[in-house]
C-alpha cells in the first residue's frame, strides 16, 4: 500500500514536468500496446473551468457548466486545490440538498462535515464520504488545510426518481479502510465497485458506481474490463496519458467523456494519476435549482418552499 507521502510524490512529479503548460496536449509516443477491439473511444475532452462557489471557494469544474452540465448519472464534478488558504478557507457553510449524492475525496489536507441531523466529521487525507442526501440535509463543509495545502474532489450523482425521498445516509470511509490494487510500478485505490476482483467499501448505491484512483509510472499501460453500459469518465489529476481507441492525448485537469465498451485502455506518458468514474445510466429527467436535484421544475420549487417553511428535513 502507498503511503499518503507516496502518493503525493507521485502526483507531484508529474505534475513538475507541466509547469507552465498544464494545458498543453501531450505528444503521442509509439507505445506497443494491444488494444482490445471494445476498448471504449473517447467521445469528449472537456477542459476544467476555474470558478468560484460556496462562500468563494476556487475551483476547477469539469462536469456542471456550460460545455458539460452533466454526464447522467453525474452531475457535477469539482477539483480544489491550492497551497493559499485565501482560495479555500471560508468554505462551504450551512446549505441545503434534496434529492441526490455527494462525494467528497480528499487528497491532501482536511475537510470538517456538520449537518443539523447532528452528524459531525473529520476528513482527512486519503478519506472518502458518499453522502446520500435523499428527501433533505442541511450540512457545511469547512475547509482546514494542512500546511497551507488543501487538495480534493467533490462529484455529486443522482438519484432515480423512487429514492429522491429517501432518508439521508452518510458512508465515511478513512484512507485506511480504501483498498489499493497493485498495477505493476502504480496503484489504484478502490472506492467503489469491483476492480479485479478487489471490492471497494462504498456500497448500496443505486448506481452501482465505479470509482477509482489510479497512478501510473511513466510507459505504464492499463488494459482493465468494465461494465459496458456504465457511462463513464477519466479525469486526469496530474501528468498525461493517452486514451481509447486510438490512444487519443488527453492533459491534466480534462475530463475524457468514453464511449460505451467492456474495457478501458490508456497509457501514461509520464508519472500520471487520475480517476476513472462509471456508473449506470438513470434516463430521467433532470431539473436543477441551486442546491436540490428533482425530475421537475414544479419538485424544484417545492423543495424550495420546504426549505423555507422548515420542512426540508421531514422525509
Amino acid at each position: 500500500m502507498w503511503s499518503r507521502r507516496e502518493w503525493l510524490i507521485a502526483s507531484a512529479s508529474a505534475m513538475a514536468g507541466l509547469m507552465g503548460c498544464e494545458n498543453q496536449r501531450a505528444e503521442a509516443r509509439p507505445t506497443r500496446i494491444r488494444v482490445d477491439p471494445e476498448s471504449r473511444s473517447v467521445t469528449g475532452i472537456i477542459p476544467a473551468m476555474m470558478t468560484r462557489d460556496g462562500a468563494g471557494v476556487r475551483l476547477r469544474r469539469s462536469i456542471g457548466h456550460s460545455q458539460l452540465s452533466d454526464l447522467d448519472p453525474f452531475l457535477l464534478l469539482d477539483e480544489f486545490h491550492s497551497s493559499d488558504p485565501d482560495d479555500y478557507i471560508r468554505g462551504f457553510p450551512w446549505h441545503p440538498h434534496r434529492g441526490f449524492e455527494t462525494v467528497t475525496y480528499v487528497i491532501d489536507g482536511a475537510v470538517e462535515h456538520q449537518d443539523t441531523l447532528g452528524d459531525h466529521g473529520h476528513l482527512g487525507p486519503g478519506t472518502i464520504q458518499w453522502m446520500t442526501a435523499g428527501h433533505g440535509i442541511i450540512h457545511s463543509e469547512m475547509p482546514r488545510g494542512r500546511e497551507g495545502n488543501l487538495w480534493g474532489f467533490q462529484l455529486w450523482v443522482n438519484l432515480p426518481a423512487r429514492l429522491k425521498h429517501t432518508r439521508p445516509r452518510y458512508q465515511d470511509m478513512p484512507a485506511n479502510q480504501i483498498p489499493e490494487v497493485s498495477l505493476g510500478d502504480g496503484r489504484a485505490r478502490v472506492v467503489a465497485g469491483k476492480f479485479r476482483n478487489v471490492s471497494g467499501p462504498v456500497t448500496g448505491i443505486a448506481v452501482d458506481p465505479l470509482f477509482l484512483d489510479i497512478a501510473m509510472p511513466g510507459g505504464g499501460t492499463l488494459s482493465e474490463s468494465m461494465p459496458a453500459q456504465h457511462r463513464a469518465f477519466v479525469y486526469v489529476i496530474a501528468g498525461s496519458i493517452r486514451l481509447g481507441q486510438r490512444m487519443q492525448p488527453v492533459a491534466t485537469n480534462e475530463l475524457v467523456i468514453l464511449s460505451p465498451g467492456s474495457n478501458i485502455t490508456c497509457v501514461a506518458d509520464g508519472p500520471a494519476r487520475f480517476l476513472l468514474a462509471a456508473a449506470r445510466s438513470i434516463g430521467e429527467p433532470i431539473a436543477r435549482g441551486g442546491p436540490f436535484v428533482m425530475n421537475t421544475p414544479e419538485e424544484i420549487r417545492q423543495a424550495w418552499q420546504d426549505y423555507q417553511d422548515g420542512h426540508l428535513l421531514e422525509g
